[in-house]
């Protein structure tokens, strides 16, 4: 499952995480809720991000 998740701290940061996308599909789909929060400060690729989609697929699958 595709999911973003948005945390706002009481100090007023946010952070985005992308889950379940592949490869730079977590780039694409957070685009613009990263235009709405603002400045980025870090970007911290996980290990989704360096999956192809077939890869991807196929983990979901196995699940």
């Amino acid at each position: 499952m595709k999911t973003i998740e948005i945390t706002v701290s009481p100090d007023g940061s946010s952070r985005l995480e992308t889950k379940g996308f592949s490869g730079n599909e977590c780039r694409d789909a957070s685009r613009l809720l990263e235009q709405a929060i603002g400045a980025k400060q870090s970007d911290t690729p996980t290990a989704e991000m360096h999956q192809t989609a077939s890869q991807a697929n196929q983990q979901h699958h196995q699940q």
